[in-house]
């Protein structure tokens, strides 16, 4: 397929009706997961956000590491879950938060070193 250049875009667009204008949008989003009318209003802001990485993070336990009960607290005091609950984590890995910004993961992802674990923000 060839590329076509910004001209040929904009005289294609012209020949659309707003019903298609509307689907292309919409794919758009689906595709690329930005909404196009946002993109162009925040230029160049988006383009440095996207650069830095996501601003929303999930906070994956990988391994507790020696010191469980530590752990297990930490689980707990973060999520609210019972004993059992945060033990499975702690045994099995998984999500401790999910969809956090990226400082408070980073907080979170100290505290949980420093209790002997390993955790990944992705």
């Amino acid at each position: 397929m060839a590329k076509l250049t910004k001209d040929e875009f904009i005289s294609s667009l012209k020949e659309m009706s707003i019903l298609e204008i509307k689907e292309l949008v919409d794919a758009m989003k689906e595709e690329f997961g930005v909404d196009p009318s946002a993109v162009a209003v925040a230029g160049p802001a988006v383009a440095v956000a996207a650069e830095e990485g996501p601003s929303k993070v999930n906070v994956v336990l990988t391994a507790a590491g020696a010191n469980k009960i530590a752990v297990i607290k930490l689980v707990r005091d973060l999520t609210g879950l019972g004993l059992k609950e945060a033990k499975d984590i702690a045994d099995n890995g998984g999500n401790v938060k999910e969809g956090i910004d990226k400082e408070e993961a980073d907080k979170i992802k100290a505290q949980f070193e420093e209790a002997g674990a390993t955790v990944e923000l992705k």
